[in-house]
């Protein structure tokens, strides 16, 4: 609230008395540290060496060597919930992140989008005089606004970051991202071939902004959300990283959680007496139903190592290099990001926070990927096609990830993974270090905490107060509880007695040291709720929930299921949602703008996101670009969508009108014309895809014609893919084919700009009538505006 003016005001100002108080910015208390969270993506519980991980991190290591390891640290098992919980302090489900952004649904649990009562770590310290920054993956933002026609009320510069980098969505290309840079869209600095990837870039920014606000006010602390898009998929690292791991994973998954578990036993991680589970401990057709007598789905299902052929070996292990070079090449930017707080006298007045956002992910299936847009699409991965790839992987010709194997052994010595309840999917590093405000250094702590208690850690840390309100918002209550009683002391008793989850269909509850959890496949579709089995564990004891007590303590289930109840009653939990993948990501939701049978677009605009472009998919369409071509030597592109992972691009090179469908990334469909450009304006070149079937069933199959004019100068059969070119969904361009490139045919010339002439505009048209007497009537409208 603004100080009232304490000065005196008379008719002339030289009588007056100023009082500059209420027009100050707010200043920190002088000293007050800098905080920077580190968010990592997908990494489970044992990837890192100081959780007795195979992956060597010695950056992550120095900042672990300065202050604490956590081994009872927990999230919600999802990215988005999860983030939502590190920034706000409250339940995923109070912040209506039940599940992803992507997934919302129209009700108070999962809206996908965080209640202005619910503010922000970057609002709250904004307001108390720290700078506020943010680069890497946010995913706190409905699909409806992640375009630049949308309210910025929940992007990061609409929730407290004064600056920002990084991409909106779930998951981008490590190569080839879709990246935002405060409140517009860019194009990234360079190429992979000049060594361009994400982490570096990231990293490159986070030491900008910092270093620009240090130039001017030098002792202003700051508050940096660092969110590398390691180690979620697709897994992208340098070649030279993957390369370092070479041969390290040949022993399989099996052998490497027995060899990860001796070595956190070594190290204090776990109880001497943990034992592992079963790869296998739910999820398989042979010892698991769901309640109506269905198997659980495939895609949870491990395929035990030595039932591997040599060939899928030798697959797997160097997917599994390709993940550890991943987030060794990250380690590596964190070290650089160390180096400069080092260099500028930072480091010991800097609260480090470093965490995962889940457990490692087992989205790649028993069988893993080099291509995860064929699964988004249903079509299934062979073995052979992904052999022949074995090369590539981690580079910009695959979108890859592992097999859950592999999910399973870097969440050692846990069940499952990401999406469920168990502790594979919310038992997560969570490493604490400020040299200058703890004595602790490479210690262990061993208390029972969750993301919810970053927000009030860091404010009890800084001395400050949470204010009670923000922008005019009366501020809602924290779930979170501070964690600073156990910095300096490694035998204080916990402070947090009871935690409770939700996900997908999965459901726990952890009070005083016991847990009950549901055997509840996620994503199943099943509902059937009431007919849950669930499970009671100790885990005081019993880390790896091994020991099912619910038949030897019924009544103890009993009090556990009751408080589930409350929990969830008290967080706005229900309603709860397990339905299928698909029926959730195509469960209607607000669009910016309906879906039309006509678009317009215009060169040198922002890529239009394919959440809110033209979609093509199992329909006829045409494209048709209004142009002039003064004389020879045009080329380049005049309208692109998506990737060489699933899109299509209309282009001229060598004098000639292009168009090219990357199917899905398997293979590409081209079509050229016979005869060589015209020349002149208003020209209209375009290509029209007539329908004739589908082929098989939900792909459509038909004829792809190119134009000059109403003449046809070329055609050739293709068809369509049935799903969304990207996760993330890279966008439409005209003019130039921004981010990874459709076709192989100009990828070394990205973004391949059109010159030699100009485009007025393209139209895509979805309503199957007649191309160009709807292009000469856009034309006529145009010219009468």
């Amino acid at each position: 609230m603004t100080e009232p003016f304490a000065g005196k005001i008379e008719m002339d100002i030289r009588d007056s008395e100023p009082d500059w108080t209420p027009f100050e910015p707010p200043k920190a208390p002088e000293g007050s540290p800098n905080v920077i969270y580190i968010t990592l993506d997908d990494v489970g519980f044992s990837a890192l060496s100081g959780y007795g991980g195979p992956i060597a991190t010695p950056n992550i290591d120095r900042i672990a060597d300065d202050g604490v390891r956590y081994t009872q640290f927990h999230t919600t098992a999802l990215c988005s919930p999860t983030r939502s919980c590190l920034l706000t302090g409250r339940n995923h489900t109070r912040n209506s992140m039940a599940c992803i952004t992507e997934a919302a649904v129209g009700f108070p649990t999962a809206s996908g989008t965080i209640p202005p009562e619910n503010g922000m770590l970057s609002e709250i310290l904004g307001e108390l005089g720290w700078n506020t920054y943010m680069v890497g993956k946010w995913h706190l933002c409905p699909t409806d606004e992640m375009n630049l026609a949308s309210t910025r009320r929940n992007w990061p510069s609409g929730r407290g970051f004064e600056r920002w980098y990084g991409f909106l969505g779930a998951e981008t290309s490590q190569w080839y991202p879709e990246l935002v840079y405060d409140n517009h869209a860019v194009d990234q600095p360079s190429l992979p071939e000049d060594g361009y990837h994400f982490s570096v870039d990231i990293t490159d920014k986070a030491i900008e902004f910092v270093r620009d606000a240090k130039a001017v006010a030098p002792e202003k602390p700051f508050f940096l959300y660092y969110s590398p898009g390691a180690c979620h998929a697709p897994h992208h690292a340098p070649k030279e990283w993957i390369d370092k791991f070479k041969g390290q994973f040949d022993m399989g998954y099996e052998e490497m959680r027995e060899q990860t578990l001796a070595r956190q036993k070594e190290m204090g991680i776990v109880p001497e007496d943990t034992v592992l589970p079963p790869i296998n401990p739910i999820g398989t057709s042979e010892t698991r139903q769901g309640p109506d007598g269905q198997p659980f789905s495939p895609v949870d299902v491990t395929r035990p190592w030595d039932s591997l052929s040599p060939e899928e070996q030798q697959l797997f292990a160097r997917m599994a290099e390709v993940y550890a070079g991943f987030l060794a090449h990250a380690d590596h930017q964190i070290g650089r990001l160390l180096d400069f707080l080092e260099f500028i006298g930072e480091r010991d007045n800097t609260l480090i926070m470093l965490v995962s956002d889940n457990g490692a992910s087992g989205e790649g299936g028993p069988d893993g990927s080099v291509n995860e847009m064929m699964f988004m699409n249903g079509i299934p991965d062979d073995i052979d096609a992904n052999l022949a790839m074995i090369d590539e992987l981690g580079g910009p010709k695959t979108y890859n990830h592992y097999p859950n194997g592999w999910a399973m052994a870097f969440n050692t010595p846990f069940k499952m993974w990401k999406r469920y309840e168990f502790e594979g999917g919310t038992a997560d590093p969570c490493i604490v270090s400020w040299p200058a405000g703890m004595e602790a250094r490479g210690e262990l702590r061993t208390q029972y905490h969750h993301a919810i208690d970053l927000v009030p850690t860091v404010l009890d840390a800084l001395g400050v107060t949470a204010p009670s309100s923000i922008k005019g918002t009366t501020q809602s209550h924290f779930d979170g509880v501070s964690m600073r009683y156990s910095f300096d002391d490694e035998s204080a008793a916990g402070e947090r007695t009871t935690q409770f989850y939700s996900m997908l269909g999965s459901r726990g509850i952890w009070h005083d040291g016991w847990k009950a959890v549901t055997t509840h496949p996620t994503i199943s579709g099943w509902g059937n709720f009431n007919d849950d089995e669930w499970e009671l564990y100790h885990t005081d004891v019993d880390r790896s929930e091994v020991n099912n007590l619910a038949d030897e303590h019924p009544d103890k289930l009993r009090e556990l299921i009751g408080i589930w109840f409350a929990e969830a009653g008290a967080n706005q939990a229900f309603p709860l949602d397990d339905r299928s993948a698909l029926e959730i990501l195509t469960t209607p939701r607000p669009q910016l703008t309906p879906p039309r049978d006509r678009y317009v677009y215009f060169p040198d605009c922002a890529e239009v996101p394919e959440s809110q472009a033209v979609s093509i998919r199992n329909r006829s369409f045409a494209m048709a670009a209004l142009v002039d071509i003064p004389g020879p030597g045009a080329e380049g592109v005049l309208c692109a969508q998506g990737s060489r992972f699933g899109g299509h691009s209309l282009y001229v090179k060598d004098n000639r009108l292009h168009y090219v469908n990357s199917f899905v990334g398997m293979f590409e469909q081209k079509i050229a014309s016979t005869v060589d450009l015209p020349t002149g304006t208003n020209l209209i070149l375009s290509a029209a895809f007539e329908k004739t079937g589908e082929d098989p069933p939900g792909v459509a199959a038909g004829t792809l014609s190119l134009f000059h004019g109403d003449e046809k100068v070329g055609e050739g059969d293709i068809k369509l893919q049935p799903g969304n070119y990207m996760i993330a969904g890279e966008g439409l361009c005209v003019g130039r084919d921004s981010g990874h490139p459709v076709t192989d045919d100009y990828a070394g010339s990205s973004p391949w700009k059109f010159t030699g002439g100009t485009i007025h505009r393209v139209a895509v048209d979805v309503s199957g009538e007649p191309y160009l007497d709807l292009e000469r009537e856009a034309e006529a409208r145009f010219t009468h505006q």
